[in-house]
């Protein structure tokens, strides 16, 4: 499949004129150094020259976000926190999600990160279903409080000071009989939001059941002068392609589809490009693309014991492919680059995966689950309910 469409109808976020119009979303201890541009060199790879040397100049490639970090631990400049608001030394533009549950703390990290000339971009959080953020009336559930919502966002877009763009994501409501997402989206527009990104689920839903395509087709009917993006189920290239059919959206945000499937990113370079997409890799290039990414870890870290939480990784690069229970449990047990190695001379390079495989999901899949909020949270929208000290208190990364 392919699409043939011109490069200027690119949605533009503040200054940043995007095409592909496709966003990296920012995954709790995913979305670091190594994975954005690991994703970023995929995407630059399914571009042609002839469409790079016509489009560059004019636009992004994509938008690749950090991860989430909590606005009062950036403030206070906790070490962890700083840690993940690091970036490539040549990383542009630059991206990050900032979470946070009261004005304050966001206008300070806000004008903290636009003295600094930290970033280009920032993304605020309200889409986060855990429920150790939601039962503090943060994430997902704060959008139901509909003049703390408000005075959020103004407080981030008058920080910012049109130097960069404040964009904001969030879910379609807490569950099916309190939606906020159309409210939500008119606040976010009104308060001088860049663009809004819809994942079209409810909180309840967690990560369960199918997207609803067609409420961020209604939320782009809602929205008059601002890029809607939408969230949920691209697993493959076309994905993105019939969700923007479906919804009309001006572009797409890949979470979960890209986990141990970097390569999507050059597949979507290749569906907008107008080429047929490339064939899904065999055993043995998705076993040269994790060591590079171990090592792309190992070097922003500077440690070997990085590859710890590289495990991860290493299991959805290997979800849905043949390999047994032998390799599977030693790559769990991996600690050195020369474990990652090891096993990997184990593989069947020419392996292929199941075209019923591309789909499986990885990382979240919980859910439906009832949601935890504070007591009285649903009573009335419009009050000025204070949260507790404990909503902001959460470490930066999820």
């Amino acid at each position: 499949m392919t699409l043939q469409t011109e490069a200027p109808e690119a949605p533009s976020i503040g200054k940043i004129s995007l095409w592909p119009p496709v966003i990296l979303a920012p995954m709790a201890g995913v979305t670091d150094v190594p994975f954005r541009s690991l994703c970023r060199s995929f995407m630059n790879q399914g571009l042609t020259n002839d469409y790079d040397d016509k489009v560059k100049p004019k636009h992004t490639p994509g938008l690749f976000v950090n991860q989430m970090i909590t606005a009062r631990a950036f403030v206070e400049e906790n070490k962890k926190t700083m840690k993940l608001a690091q970036f490539a030394e040549n990383e542009s533009p630059r991206s990050i999600q900032l979470y946070g549950t009261e004005p304050i703390s966001i206008k300070e990290a806000v004008q903290k990160l636009v003295a600094s000339e930290h970033v280009e971009h920032i993304d605020l959080n309200f889409g986060c279903p855990v429920p150790k953020v939601t039962r503090h009336g943060g994430g997902g559930a704060l959008p139901f409080k509909q003049n703390l919502f408000r005075k959020i966002i103004k407080s981030a877009v008058e920080s910012a000071k049109d130097e960069i763009p404040i964009t904001v994501k969030f879910r379609m409501g807490i569950d099916d009989n309190h939606l906020t997402y159309l409210t939500a989206g008119k606040i976010a527009e009104d308060e001088g939001a860049s663009a809004i990104s819809l994942h079209a689920r409810t909180v309840k839903q967690l990560y369960s059941g199918q997207a609803d395509w067609l409420a961020i087709r209604e939320l782009k009917e809602h929205i008059k002068t601002i890029p809607v993006f939408g969230n949920g189920d691209i697993w493959e290239a076309h994905d993105a392609i019939e969700m923007m059919r479906v919804s009309n959206a001006d572009g797409v945000v890949i979470g979960r589809g890209c986990l141990g499937r970097p390569w999507l990113f050059k597949q979507l370079g290749e569906i907008f490009s107008g080429r047929e997409i490339s064939h899904f890799p065999t055993l043995g290039e998705v076993g040269k693309t994790m060591l590079a990414h171990a090592e792309a870890v190992v070097g922003w870290a500077g440690s070997q014991t990085a590859l710890r939480t590289f495990r991860k990784h290493a299991s959805w690069y290997l979800t849905g492919f043949a390999v047994g229970k032998d390799i599977r449990r030693e790559i769990q047990q991996i600690n050195s680059l020369d474990d990652l190695a090891s096993v990997i001379n184990n593989f069947d390079n020419e392996l292929h995966l199941p075209v019923d495989a591309y789909r499986i999901p990885r990382s979240h899949t919980g859910g439906p689950k009832d949601v935890s909020l504070p007591d009285g949270w649903l009573e009335n929208p419009y009050e000025d309910f204070e949260l507790s000290e404990l909503a902001d208190q959460f470490a930066s990364g999820g």
